[in-house]
């Protein structure tokens, strides 16, 4: 389920196509469309109104003996064209740019929301950096068009369409003589529109190299900094870097060579024209005023058609951003509701039963994770997890959450199958403490209402009380409103974890998952998290994955995993008794311990 890079891209002809994603949020906001066209063609219609205003200074008032006053009028009139043509830029460029950051806006949170619907496999698959990347670089390349681009070529296409009109009334012959042209010039645009359009996807690639690395290595500065590898990651960026240089390069290379040849053509021909006219107006078939205006008029059209060449580079380069957008829309997850989901009962047990559940990663087809695995756990049991390292143990609450469905067999919550149900269902009825904690970057507080937002201050405090979190909210600056850092980087380890636990606390769910974490913590975080737990654990159904053994003798059930299986369970002493695999770990860890 990986996103397609440039390699992957669609042909030529498809790629304007995928510009279609950016109208189905543009069409969202008529009235502003409205304003923002009627603006464009009001400014077109008055540049297209000064030739008209020379030719006639020049036809009446340029000439021996002609009266000053004569000449005032066309004058103030073209004061007021050009008046009229300010206030409607003016409208224009606030409608275009509204338009664009608010599409821009609305494209950011329609992939955000689809993104959060996509199940693990998805970003096991996909960088995270990348699909970050994407919803920065990107997009700000399609407000590029959307804000700009798009205003300036509807902008020249009105005024050269328009322009052309005009000067086929003041001169035919002459306007079939610039319209020779036209072919030569569109065709370098469509011949070496492809290549920018090629060169445009494989930078904005590159773009994104870029960002992974900078979210990666700054994610990880500490193992950097620790290993020493400054010099070697300043260097890996600078490659990269280089590499986003060099495919911008033979891209800018491409649109200056498109350019040049179309100004060349276009200005050009205006020259032979104008030299034309001229022979026209010596032999007088042509004012003096005709020919001022055609020319200023031919200018224009040039100017346009010479613009569209820029813009078309831009069009392109935002259709390969769009398309990649859209390959992250695309994307569907492979864990969903069903059409009718299966209510879970209410008041929630906490029942959980696992039948015969076998389940394989799929870069794994042919070593399964968790085979032929079968375990009930009833309301308010505590279930223990143990087992080396690779035993299936963080695969089952993957499963249990319904973060995977299994190949074979049917994991129940309360005797509903998982798949019956809605995933939303299923997991606001599980709380779950991670061995790695998750602090988000923000206060304590909103950090511990991520357990259940609608929580009031007093419920966040309790919970907080009861994870043994109170004393050291306290004493923050701020209190339990302190901003925590980048990963809660300004709280410890134990800290960290006492968080977790009350946000777990606050979820008040009826099945609880522990990835133990009290490994890594000295002796008080240990004691203070362990407390915590406790008081946690207390009348929910509970799945402990146990890493210190010591941790879990109290528990009403220990399951021995390896290789995916159970391979024993009971309580600690008569699995010590029993001899075999738990006897095995418990004895290295206690030996090791003493």
């Amino acid at each position: 389920m990986a996103i397609p890079t440039s390699k992957d891209m669609a042909p030529p002809s498809r790629q304007l196509s995928r510009l279609a994603l950016l109208w189905r949020f543009v069409k969202a906001y008529p009235g502003h469309l409205t304003a923002a066209l009627v603006a464009l063609l009001i400014a077109a219609g008055s540049t297209l109104a000064v030739p008209k205003g020379l030719q006639l200074v020049v036809d009446r008032g340029f000439h021996a003996g002609a009266d000053p006053s004569v000449i005032a009028p066309y004058f103030w009139a073209l004061l007021g064209v050009v008046a009229v043509q300010g206030l409607a830029t003016g409208v224009r460029f606030y409608y275009v740019s509204w338009i664009g950051e608010r599409v821009v806006a609305d494209l950011r949170m329609t992939v955000q929301r689809h993104l959060l619907t996509l199940d693990p496999a998805f970003f096991e698959d996909n960088r995270p950096s990348e699909i970050a990347s994407r919803l920065t670089s990107d997009t700000a390349v399609i407000e590029q068009v959307v804000s700009s681009s798009a205003s300036v070529a509807l902008r020249n296409v009105f005024m050269g369409v328009g322009g052309i009109a005009y000067m086929l009334i003041l001169s035919p012959k002459l306007t079939g003589l610039m319209l020779l042209v036209i072919p030569a010039v569109i065709a370098p645009i469509l011949i070496l529109g492809r290549s920018v359009r090629t060169l445009s996807r494989s930078s904005q690639d590159r773009i994104a190299g870029v960002g992974t690395i900078v979210a990666e290595v700054l994610g990880a500065i500490k193992v950097v900094q620790a290993f020493t590898q400054e010099v070697r990651e300043a260097a890996r960026f600078a490659a990269a870097v280089e590499a986003t240089f060099a495919a911008a390069k033979r891209r800018i290379r491409v649109r200056a060579a498109m350019t040049a040849i179309v100004i060349v053509l276009i200005f050009g021909a205006i020259t032979l024209v104008l030299w034309e006219g001229a022979a026209d107006v010596v032999a007088g078939r042509m004012s003096g005023g005709t020919i001022t205006a055609f020319l200023f008029v031919a200018a224009i059209v040039a100017g346009a058609f010479g613009a569209l060449t820029e813009t078309y580079g831009d069009f392109m380069r935002a259709a390969g951003a769009s398309g990649r957008i859209e390959e992250l829309l695309a994307a569907r997850p492979d864990i969903r509701a069903p059409a009718d989901p299966v209510p879970l009962p209410a008041p929630a047990d906490g029942r959980l039963a696992l039948d015969r559940v076998t389940f394989h990663y799929a870069t794994k087809p042919d070593a399964p994770a968790v085979i032929d695995f079968s375990l009930d756990v009833a309301p308010g049991e505590t279930v223990a997890l143990v087992g080396p390292s690779g035993a299936g143990k963080t695969t089952l609450f993957a499963l249990v959450q319904r973060f995977y469905d299994p190949q074979a067999g049917v994991i129940r919550l309360d005797g509903v199958p998982l798949p019956a149900a809605d995933p939303l269902d299923i997991r606001s009825r599980i709380a779950v403490v991670p061995q790695e904690t998750v602090v988000f970057a923000t206060s304590a507080y909103e950090n511990i209402l991520y357990g259940r937002p609608d929580a009031t201050e007093a419920e966040v405090w309790a919970a907080a009380d009861a994870a043994n979190a109170t004393g050291f909210l306290k004493s923050l600056p701020d209190g339990i409103h302190t901003f925590l850092g980048e990963a809660g980087s300004r709280l410890s380890g134990g800290q960290r974890q006492r968080m977790a636990i009350a946000r777990a606390v606050l979820r008040d769910a009826p099945l609880l998952l522990l990835d133990e974490a009290t490994s890594a913590l000295d002796a008080e975080s240990e004691r203070l998290v362990q407390n915590a737990l406790e008081t946690l654990m207390a009348g929910r159904t509970t799945l402990v994955i146990a890493h210190r053994l010591a941790t879990v003798r109290s528990a009403d059930r220990i399951v021995v995993m390896d290789a995916g299986r159970i391979v024993a369970q009971g309580r600690h002493d008569a699995l010590i008794a029993q001899g075999g695999l738990y006897a095995k770990l418990a004895r290295l860890q206690f030996e090791h311990a003493a």
